[in-house]
């Protein structure tokens, strides 16, 4: 990514928070035979030192990427979305694109077919938790087995990262409020989800001036 200094997030809690709310992830290797890219979903490891995630791909997936071989790439992308002049103060014309993204690296560890199964389970309970009726493996266990062995698993301990939270920062307060306001209020690029972000990295400056 562009070497942004004060967009930079350095705080691995920041990393694991991004990661929880955004799991659907890109998966990127450079192998023997080119640059592969696949998406899968992830999963934070909530109780390792560090940032660890888990995940799993379909086959013949762990073969084009040489999962366990060399570094791979994981990208995160967080909320993102067009932010228009017009919200900006008279004389400012030009355009942007705020964002939060971070990018893992670390070199996957393949999962043995039980942790694997166990890495699916966990999986498809964390994103039915929230349904009325939640499905889960355990309803025919035979068959979600069978189903599993078409995938492979893998855990990534993450050995750096480099991430951005590029959300109007370098704009005036006054400003960066109109924006907030038009991504939540607005009838023409609307995305709450980046309204948000842009607040609670607007409320935690506020908080650190306030310490100063």
């Amino acid at each position: 990514m562009r070497h942004t200094p004060h967009f930079l997030m350095t705080d691995p809690d920041d990393i694991r928070r991004l990661i929880r709310e955004n799991p659907w992830a890109t998966l990127v290797s450079n192998t023997a035979t080119g640059i592969v890219a696949s998406h899968y979903p992830v999963l934070l490891e909530e109780d390792a030192e560090g940032i660890s995630i888990v995940s799993h791909v379909g086959r013949p997936d762990e073969r084009l990427h040489e999962l366990g071989q060399h570094e791979m790439m994981v990208i995160i992308q967080g909320p993102h979305g067009y932010i228009s002049p017009g919200w900006y103060d008279s004389g400012d014309f030009i355009p942007t694109w705020n964002h939060v993204t971070a990018h893992l690296w670390g070199t996957p560890e393949l999962l043995a077919a039980d942790e694997n199964f166990k890495i699916l389970g966990r999986l498809v309970d964390h994103f039915e938790d929230r349904m009325p009726r939640a499905m889960s493996l355990s309803i025919d266990e035979d068959t979600a087995r069978h189903v599993a062995t078409g995938t492979v698993g893998l855990r990534m301990r993450v050995t750096r990262f480099d991430a951005r939270a590029k959300l109007s920062q370098n704009k005036a307060p006054e400003v960066v409020d109109r924006i907030i306001d038009r991504l939540e209020h607005g009838d023409e690029y609307t995305h709450p989800a980046l309204a948000r972000e842009m607040r609670r990295v607007r409320e935690n400056t506020m908080h650190e001036t306030a310490r100063e």
